[in-house]
């Protein structure tokens, strides 16, 4: 079974790698949500956790490949990966996101271009790896030597001032070593990042929450991250618990989804267990889910 799913925005042609896949509890993934509506659109296992997508995506750009997202990594211990169902495991790398490069004809060393949305570790944990033999207590490296990492600048400052409630999604092992190495690029704000690839500010889920726009030949194509997790977090009211600032999710939600409507973006959905791409329509007063025809 293929690990790409490939499409073009104008002459940039671009891959959804599937990373493997991690298991949350349903009811966190959807905040206040009923059990009884989202257990009809993505059905919970016998531990109330729904299975969702580690997915990433490669744009092969004129100043090298840019990779949007990481997934989660190969340094986390057997009781981390049982808690939360994680299947990433590589058959040619140290992950499944190792294969699926390998897939489009790419390794970690080709990457020049490393962007994340934000720190937490199902995002930026294959920022970082154990060397091979090594196991989750050995100090980990950069996984792409040759890349420069983007991140917004306000949310690598967030990440190093964990508390009680984001402690557990930051981890330093995924974006200390990066820091030590330095190779960060950071942004602040809506900026560009590369011509035709550009963040925008989506705050809600954490306060320095990014998704990247690319958009070339008059196509866009926007990868949404945790502001649309999946494709049934397209109704507005729809947030994950998970999302610190809820309401701040919903009118960034609004705001790009109004815009990716009007314009007829390639929605790219980073969790979603069945649809890599998509587009939005609108349903009433809130938006839906139309797949790609063929």
């Amino acid at each position: 079974m293929s690990l790409v799913t490939t499409f073009r925005v104008g002459n940039l042609t671009c891959h959804a790698l599937e990373g493997g896949v991690q298991r949350l509890d349903g009811g966190a993934m959807f905040g206040v949500v009923p059990k009884e509506l989202w257990n009809r659109r993505i059905e919970a296992d016998g531990r109330n956790r729904i299975p969702l997508a580690l997915r990433c995506l490669l744009i092969e750009h004129p100043d090298g490949p840019v990779l949007v997202d990481t997934g989660i990594g190969n340094k986390e211990s057997e009781k981390f990966c049982d808690l939360y169902g994680i299947d990433n495991e590589g058959v040619h790398g140290p992950t499944r996101l190792d294969d699926a490069l390998n897939e489009v004809g790419l390794t970690a060393r080709d990457v020049r271009w490393v962007v994340n949305t934000h720190l937490h570790f199902d995002h930026a944990g294959g920022n970082t790896v154990v060397p091979p033999g090594g196991g989750p207590e050995d100090e980990p490296c950069v996984a792409f030597p040759e890349a420069t990492y983007v991140v917004q600048e306000g949310d690598l400052a967030f990440g190093l001032r964990t508390n009680e409630r984001t402690a557990g999604s930051y981890f330093p092992k995924n974006f200390a070593p990066v820091t030590d190495a330095d190779r960060w690029k950071l942004v602040s704000g809506d900026a560009e990042i590369l011509p035709g690839v550009r963040a925008i500010l989506t705050p809600g889920h954490v306060p320095h929450h990014q998704s990247i726009l690319i958009e070339d030949g008059g196509e866009k194509a926007c990868f949404l991250a945790d502001l649309v997790p999946t494709t049934a977090h397209l109704s507005l009211p729809w947030i994950m618990g998970y999302d610190l600032e809820p309401l701040v999710t919903l009118e960034s939600k609004r705001r790009l989804l109004t815009q990716a409507e009007e314009e007829s973006w390639l929605l790219v959905f980073e969790h979603d267990p069945e649809h890599a791409l998509g587009r939005v329509v609108r349903k009433g007063k809130s938006f839906g889910f139309q797949a790609l025809a063929g």
